[in-house]
């Protein structure tokens, strides 16, 4: 009788349910529901940095897509039955913090707070906490540096206590009336176990490790004392969060019977401790060392693994370096870029070049693909959502130079693919130069599963082979993997990652090479790239670019020539 686990990633406009066989990693069904409030999912406001999510849709959505995949389980194999499904792993964006009350229920399922954006969860690309951001790096680096050395050496506006901290001082009563914070990565499992409350809930190492700073070296979250001189209330709040962690795959609980009820799932079935999705996406991918996983969706996260046993440097602008944030036995790395796939829907559905229709992702794309590389004559910085590696400013904006009289929508969007394929080798180098070294390369993710040009260029620009993740679930698979792996070897599913990840996953054989011709142009823009990097966003850069509007007129006309 075959054996399934169900993962349920949670992403920025809507939330899937993938049901995996866990023989074979094959995928039995999945089902999809966009989030209903705000646009496309996501509650915005007159401020540009304001992002946040109603967390009414996180439990909907959870019901609907449980209930739609089990359905079409049923209608792909008649033989299914939802006594089958052995455990269920949970991925979230991240950080994504909710407000919650002493019984761990979200502040803006309150009807006080049911319209206050405050209230809600306060999404990954929220970057409204940029001033406290600085100012947490500033205290840690003065009292406490050794927060910062494993998370890059400075604390984002895109993670926890920065975000706590801003609502305190521009929202009190939504700080007053919260009882703790929760990452959604966390919140979701303890949900369908019931285990919301302070006192039964428990969180995974991902989050609270990569966003929040959490080590047990020093006992977990900050100590009180630092967080005193943040704020007061901040430090008393210490007291209310979670003093354990737990790595992915661990079984935190079983699905309560009212979840059960709710959903057609057998109670008791094994949830696994949550993880951030990127995280879980690399797991999907198969990630061992020397593997740079790449999850490129509206933004992108860059992750490796690296033994824990061996030296690892601290490596300056990571969004983190944390044990078992991935895989048991192994330091997590994280990286990233800000925006990608946003960047593209930017240019497409707010600029609209040529109307929503001419003027489509597929329509550019395929006259992109006509341009040989460097013909278009522009450059341009992939930061339009701020930049979280190697730079971690969100105060940073997008860049295009080059453009004349002439210069078409096709030129444009190709220029922004570049830009993020630039920023991509960007992370690649930051790692090298600190002993990582990045032997293959995976991708995952709409884009990488859907543009092959985007796949191509970025082969081009980094010199490297792009391979694609065998499942274009990656994320929900690599959940259903963690659930596969809490549900252990005696209900039918692993003692051990590998085990699971060696029969679970794998590559596409479509692979795309990097071209020496392109590459060797590519090589030139990215030297004008580094520039402009470093020029507009490392402080006290002094560096001349008087040369880089004239050196990108030198490399059109040849590729134009060459034509």
């Amino acid at each position: 009788m075959s054996r399934y686990a169900l993962g349920l990633d949670y992403g920025t406009n809507s939330v899937r349910a993938l049901l995996v066989d866990v023989a074979d990693g094959g995928e039995l069904a999945v089902a999809v529901w966009n989030y209903e409030h705000g646009r496309n999912g996501v509650v915005l406001a007159s401020d540009p940095d304001l992002a946040r999510q109603h967390p009414a849709d996180y439990v909907k959505g959870a019901e609907l897509t449980i209930k739609q995949v089990l359905r079409a389980a049923a209608k792909a194999n008649r033989k299914f039955r939802p006594e089958h499904v052995i455990g269920i792993g949970v991925d979230a964006t991240g950080s994504t913090p909710l407000p919650v009350d002493s019984s761990g229920i979200p502040l803006a399922l309150d009807r006080r707070f049911a319209n206050e954006p405050a209230a809600m969860a306060w999404l990954w690309k929220d970057h409204t906490s940029s001033q406290e951001a600085i100012e947490i790096t500033q205290h840690a680096l003065a009292h406490r540096p050794q927060y910062l050395a494993r998370c890059g050496g400075t604390y984002s506006s895109e993670w926890f206590f920065s975000k706590i901290l801003h609502c305190k001082r521009k929202h009190p009563k939504v700080f007053q009336a919260a009882h703790t914070w929760v990452e959604l990565a966390d919140w979701l499992p303890a949900m369908l176990m019931e285990t919301q409350s302070f006192d039964k809930l428990k969180i995974g190492a991902c989050a609270a490790g990569h966003k929040a700073m959490f080590n047990p070296q020093w006992g977990g979250y900050p100590d009180a004392e630092f967080l005193a001189g943040l704020d007061r209330d901040l430090a008393a709040m210490r007291d209310r969060l979670a003093t354990e962690a737990y790595p992915i795959g661990t079984a935190l609980g079983g699905l309560s019977e009212s979840w059960a009820r709710r959903t057609g799932l057998p109670a008791g079935i094994p949830v696994s401790a949550g993880a951030l999705d990127a995280h879980a996406g690399a797991v999907g991918a198969g990630i061992r060392p020397g593997m740079l996983v790449k999850i490129i969706g509206t933004s992108s996260c860059d992750i490796m693994v690296h033994p824990a046993g061996e030296n690892l440097p601290d490596i300056p602008g990571l969004c983190g370096m944390v044990n078992a944030s991935v895989l048991p036995g192994f330091w997590g790395l994280e990286a990233g870029q800000s925006a990608v796939g946003d960047i593209f829907n930017w240019f497409v559905n707010y600029v609209q070049p040529r109307g929503p229709k001419a003027g489509s992702h597929e329509a550019l794309t395929a006259e992109a693909a006509k341009l040989a590389p460097g013909e278009s004559g522009l450059l341009a910085l992939d930061w339009n959502n701020g930049n979280r590696t190697v730079l971690v400013d969100q105060r940073l904006t997008g860049l295009l130079l080059g453009q004349t009289l002439y210069t078409t929508p096709a030129e444009i969007y190709r220029a922004l693919v570049e830009a993020t394929a630039f920023g991509a080798l960007t992370i690649i180098n930051r790692l090298e130069e600190y002993g990582v070294k990045v032997r293959q390369i995976v991708n995952c993710g709409g884009i990488a599963e859907k543009n092959p040009l985007v796949m191509q260029i970025y082969a081009d620009v980094t010199g490297r082979v792009m391979k694609v993740s065998r499942s274009p679930q990656a994320c929900a698979l690599g959940s259903a993997i963690a659930g596969a792996v809490a549900a252990g070897k005696a209900r039918g599913g692993y003692n051990s990652f590998a085990a699971a990840q060696k029969a679970m996953t794998g590559v596409k054989p479509v692979e795309y090479r990097s071209r020496p011709k392109a590459h060797k142009v590519y090589s030139d823009l990215y030297a004008l790239y580094k520039k402009l990097h470093d020029c507009f966003g490392v402080k006290d850069c002094r560096e001349s670019q008087f040369d880089v509007m004239k050196r990108l007129l030198d490399i059109r006309n040849a590729a134009r020539n060459s034509k």
